[in-house]
């Protein structure tokens, strides 16, 4: 298949998304049990400072928590037939521990799937990219996340590649606003990022709110400002995204 950005790269299977899953419903009874539903309107597909598709999307998810355990599924699906090619059908899991100050340590997987028209279909072995992730939050007295997946794929010479995505971020309130700040890079060359080498590829801010519209209904509203000041194929661009989330 062909990646959204028109960068040819070979896939891993799907057979370690399935049995990560399978392994958790057959490990036994857990203490708490949870699930969730919902999904976002975006305006635009931003990813890692990417555009995927280069139209508003819907973006419905699933998730299924276990104690610290959750796992589930995510897509994103272009409201436009010419962005169709950059749908996105996810699997992922993450475990996180929480200390008693308040910190957190995730460890967590991930198996993208991009299912466009003339994509790969879903059990070929070049249709998936895994990621593996691990992700530390601070405590309230020192809110800062750190972030890092190394994506496990190949170029089109059959050649691996293992970029690693780093992204460092800030919470802080402005009235009724939470603002997020955030900066992201990518360690090495890679077709799946469309960089050459070491790139800085998202910069960028999110305001989030609450927009009340009834006593009893105030979806989740936020506004990005989004720039991929790298030199790649896809960088040197600029975004501002609104995205409004539903759930039960």
């Amino acid at each position: 298949m062909m990646h959204p950005l028109n960068t040819p790269v070979r896939r891993c299977g799907a057979i370690a998304a399935a049995a990560l899953i399978a392994s958790v419903v057959i490990a036994g009874p857990v203490s708490a049990q949870s699930a969730s539903i919902g999904a976002d309107i975006v305006s635009r597909y931003v990813w890692r400072g990417l555009d995927f598709g280069e139209s508003m999307s819907v973006q419905p998810g699933l998730t299924i928590a276990l104690g610290g355990l959750e796992f589930g599924a995510w897509g994103s699906y272009s409201i436009s037939a010419s962005g169709a090619g950059a749908n996105e059908n996810d699997l992922w899991a993450t475990y996180t521990h929480e200390t008693a100050s308040g910190a957190s340590f995730a460890v967590g997987f991930t198996d993208y799937y991009f299912p466009g028209p003339r994509a790969d279909k879903f059990r070929d072995k070049d249709a998936h990219t895994q990621e593996f992730s691990v992700a530390v939050s601070g405590t309230e007295a020192f809110p800062v996340s750190l972030y890092a997946g190394m994506l496990l794929d190949e170029n089109e010479d059959g050649e691996a590649e293992r970029p690693i995505y780093f992204e460092a971020s800030v919470p802080f309130m402005a009235g009724d606003v939470e603002i997020g700040l955030h900066a992201g890079a990518v360690s090495s060359k890679s077709g799946f990022y469309a960089t050459e080498g070491f790139a800085l590829v998202n910069l960028g801010i999110t305001g989030s709110a609450e927009l009340p519209i009834t006593d009893s209904f105030a979806p989740p509203v936020s506004v990005s400002y989004i720039v991929n000041p790298s030199d790649s194929e896809s960088g040197n661009r600029a975004f501002l995204v609104f995205a409004l989330s539903l759930s039960p």
